[in-house]
């Protein structure tokens, strides 16, 4: 079968490797229909940061199920189902008390083992969640990088009728802000240097985006003036910078979710980190998308919004390709963000 394999630092081809075969009872056969690539890919492509090397990686993926062992009764051949790729011992100190992302005996598909960038993948029951009738196998490829983003709103215990900000408009916090105007948030405000990813987040339904380059965080904080109380804030870029600017940009005792990866250290300053206690913030750190029941509220939660039509997924998508369409296309990236969700169609 055909998979994308990354041999060492910034190379990817496509190659003819080995069928995977059901080894355990407890396991599904999947047919992989779509398969995105995610931001913590590229430090794995580009800056030896996989576990390994020969890898196939993805973890962002949908497919079908085409056989399953003995032991397994959730699922049907022919069910669409989309990737939950960690897979938790279940039986630590931290998963019995439901910290799934914490627990101490974990793997994880597309990282410390074989992912969905490839035609067939076998994965244990517990790594996949059966898609409505009424989702599409590309929306199933959406659900691990839109559960979190609201597994960070759950920790906030929810937007309702809340005023919510997103620093940063990449792929998870532009799903992020889709989630927050589902879940009943009065006001989304989406800040970023990024005009293309600004018009983008107004075309998706915030109501309000501020350009975090051309402006100053004063004139950041008069606009949000309105909308400074009963406030969550998501830090979904990832850099020192926007770590400090969400903390300068948030209302009093707002709640403040840090979901993005950071691949350098945090120097606060001594002003930025009084505002912390002046302001009374809470600092969530927000890690994974997972809680009880397995997989969790948030990935049912984001299969209602899908059914209901609440999500819009068509202007994220910067490319979908075949394996050769989405190597040239992954590999044009030499290290550098992606601008758009790229999908490889194995179909």
């Amino acid at each position: 079968m055909k998979a994308v394999v990354v041999n060492d630092e910034g190379t990817l081809s496509v190659q003819d490797i080995e069928m995977p075969q059901i080894t355990s009872s407890d396991q599904i056969l999947v047919k992989v229909a779509y398969c995105g690539l995610c931001g913590s890919d590229i430090p794995r492509i580009f800056h030896h940061g996989a576990h390994f090397y020969p890898i196939t990686l993805g973890h962002e993926f949908s497919g079908t199920v085409v056989e399953m062992g003995s032991d397994v009764t959730e699922f049907d051949i022919g069910d669409l189902i989309s990737c939950v790729p960690l897979l938790p011992c279940f039986k630590c100190d931290e998963c019995q008390k439901h910290y799934y992302s914490l627990c101490k005996h974990y793997t994880f598909v597309g990282s410390r083992i074989t992912g969905g960038l490839a035609q067939y993948i076998v994965i244990n029951k517990k790594s996949a969640f059966k898609l409505p009738k009424d989702v599409s196998l590309i929306q199933g490829a959406f659900f691990e990088p839109m559960t979190v983003g609201m597994h960070a709103l759950l920790l906030a215990e929810g937007c309702h009728n809340k005023n919510v900000v997103i620093v940063g408009g990449g792929t998870i916090g532009l799903l992020a802000m889709q989630c927050a105007k589902a879940m009943g948030a009065k006001f989304v405000a989406v800040l970023d240097i990024n005009e293309e990813r600004l018009n983008l987040a107004k075309k998706l339904g915030a109501d309000a985006v501020y350009h975090a380059k051309n402006m100053t965080v004063s004139e950041i904080n008069d606009a949000l003036l309105p909308h400074r109380f009963d406030q969550v804030v998501l830090e979904t870029a990832g850099t020192p910078a926007t770590v400090s600017l969400a903390i300068e940009i948030a209302g009093p005792k707002a709640k403040v979710g840090l979901v993005g990866t950071l691949h350098n250290d945090v120097t606060l300053s001594e002003k930025t980190f009084g505002l912390i206690l002046r302001k009374e913030l809470q600092i969530l750190g927000s890690w994974m998308n997972y809680s009880a029941p397995w997989p969790g509220k948030e990935w049912q939660l984001v299969s209602q919004f899908f059914v209901d039509g609440k999500i819009k997924l068509d202007e994220l998508i910067a490319g979908v390709g075949n394996f050769d369409e989405f190597v040239q296309q992954v590999s044009a990236l030499n290290g550098h963000p992606m601008n758009g969700k790229i999908l490889l169609n194995c179909m």
